[in-house]
């Protein structure tokens, strides 16, 4: 259908996973630098522009009909290819209903929106999955575990909110949900005795772009009484699969939540 967009640049990875999901990457002419997902797309496809950072005559040489961009983090580069006169698509996904309405998206904006509708259909059987597997355990232990999730650790950063709604569907609690619907980072920077004081169970880290030590957490003054701590709860989960906005939060980061909720 030409029509429709035949050369799209990616500027963040989640719809270069959903492209690639559609079977439609081959329409994909350019991609940011921090693209994980799927892995043959780093060998596959040029990168042209990082992700708040890069030269735009980069992404103008592909010849784009239309550019992907999530979000104020790209209004800059969205506004300078609006002005160069490409089409863009800027998706703001914060939810777990975002993630799934941005698929359908992509789905339309291709052709695709049957196979689109089926990838949905299946994300919605894992979280209904995952939602009886919780509610099984928790008539049988009657506890959900207090969950402290850290997505950089200087300053302290919480509260996103996908993965917040994600350990509620994992049958956790999340001990900053309140502060999840925060459109700006600043919003979600807890103090350290305020996580003190907020005693969770288990601590998840998801360091982005390095890896999460548990060790450096439990030196922090004061940090040895929170009982995840005095446990030795403390458990990884790889910023690719959980601070990303695309399928792979639900189709992996759930199951390893359900695994670490595993009490």
């Amino acid at each position: 259908m030409p029509r429709l967009p035949q050369r799209i640049v990616c500027l963040t990875t989640e719809t270069v996973e959903v492209l690639y999901a559609l079977g439609e990457q081959d329409r994909i002419v350019g991609i940011s630098g921090y693209t994980v997902r799927p892995p043959e797309a780093r060998k596959e496809k040029p990168k042209v522009f990082a992700f708040t950072s890069g030269d735009i005559d980069k992404i103008l040489a592909t010849q784009p009909d239309l550019v992907l961009t999530f979000s104020d983090l790209q209004s800059e580069i969205s506004r300078d290819l609006i002005k160069a006169g490409v089409p863009v698509y800027a998706f703001n996904t914060r939810s777990v209903e975002d993630i799934l309405g941005m698929v359908e998206t992509v789905g339309r904006l291709v052709g695709a929106e049957a196979k689109a509708l089926a990838i949905v259909a299946g994300l919605e059987a894992q979280i209904a999955q995952a939602r009886a597997i919780a509610a099984e355990r928790y008539a049988k232990t009657g506890k959900k575990p207090r969950v402290y999730f850290e997505e950089w650790d200087d300053p302290l950063i919480s509260g996103l909110r996908w993965a917040s709604e994600l350990i509620e569907i994992a049958g956790g609690i999340d001990v900053f949900a309140e502060r999840s619907h925060s459109p700006l980072a600043k919003g979600r920077m807890p103090t350290s005795e305020e996580v003190i004081a907020a005693a969770p169970d288990i601590i998840i880290g998801s360091w982005c772009g390095k890896h999460f030590r548990p060790e450096r957490v439990a030196a922090r003054p004061g940090w040895e009484v929170i009982p995840a701590v005095n446990t030795k709860n403390m458990h990884e989960i790889k910023s690719a699969i959980i601070l990303t906005p695309g399928p792979v939060a639900i189709s992996e980061g759930l199951p390893l939540l359900l695994q670490i909720f595993d009490l």
